[in-house]
């Protein structure tokens, strides 16, 4: 059977990288991708085959996307389109092109990417597509404005273009994940002290101990997971002969989306306020 070749984004660390290494092991041809050279360069010492892929650029992904074919002579069996980052805030403190830059990590640089490698599925014939969104693609929190939203895009794309592909040998499948030990909550926080003027915002008193909370290490609730969970569940998504539409992650995933069916609009509200 030839070897199975799967393109990661966003590979430097947590979601990523896990994944690649844990396919890599299981047979794959992994193409780990990210942002910056100097982690293209780490993840090939690490005896990954990296490449450079930037999701702000259209030229990087196109390029990348196109050394990748060249070395697998023009096919690609999977994309796990992963990574993004979360930009914290509340939204009348949150400057429209920060939020114009969240969407094109998180959502534009995603969608470029997938056309372009749909391309490929279908002149091949068969192919996979897993979309890393997460709890924050079910349900709302406040001061989490811009990466809400970008998971809300993700998760109508996703499913829009589930269903446009129903008659075509191309599956796609979302990942939902929860509270995932990563660099996710210091790239936050890095995020929130470049773009936000919290100090001279009205909600200066709750973006302090939304601060503290960012600041501090990633396990800070029973409820987080390793991404060894996530890479469990991109495997079914990879190897299932009929692949699920979702796949949640962790128990706060499943509570919220569950509490979203039962709960009238202002009891859940009232929850995720406080959480």
């Amino acid at each position: 059977m030839p070897q199975k070749s799967i393109l990661i984004t966003g590979c430097s660390s947590g979601i990523g990288l896990h994944a690649a290494h844990t396919l890599k092991e299981r047979g794959y041809r992994v193409f780990a991708t990210a942002r910056k050279q100097v982690d293209v360069d780490a993840l090939i010492d690490k005896g990954l085959e990296s490449i450079r892929l930037d999701l702000d650029e259209q030229h990087s992904i196109e390029q990348a996307l196109e050394e990748i074919l060249q070395r697998t002579s023009g096919t690609l069996d999977f994309l796990f389109n992963n990574g993004a980052y979360g930009q914290p805030g509340a939204i009348e403190d949150l400057p429209t092109e920060v939020l114009r830059q969240q969407f094109e990590s998180n959502v534009f640089g995603w969608h470029h990417l997938t056309r372009k490698v749909l391309k490929v599925m279908r002149q091949q014939g068969h192919g996979r597509i897993i979309q890393n969104s997460s709890v924050l693609g079910v349900v709302c929190m406040p001061y989490r404005g811009a990466y809400n939203a970008s998971k809300f895009a993700i998760e109508g794309l996703t499913d829009t273009l589930r269903l446009e592909l129903k008659d075509s040998p191309i599956k796609v499948s979302l990942i939902e994940p929860g509270p995932i030990i990563s660099q996710f909550r210091a790239n936050a926080a890095a995020k929130f002290k470049q773009n936000i003027d919290w100090q001279a915002s009205k909600h200066y008193e709750s973006y302090k101990a939304q601060l503290d909370r960012l600041e501090k290490t990633e396990v800070t609730t029973p409820f987080t997971l390793g991404p060894e969970e996530v890479t469990a569940k991109l495997i079914l998504a990879l190897e299932s002969k009929k692949p699920k539409a979702r796949y949640r992650v962790t128990l706060p995933t499943h509570l919220f989306a569950l509490l979203k069916r039962l709960l009238t609009t202002r009891t859940l509200d009232r929850l995720l306020i406080k959480g």
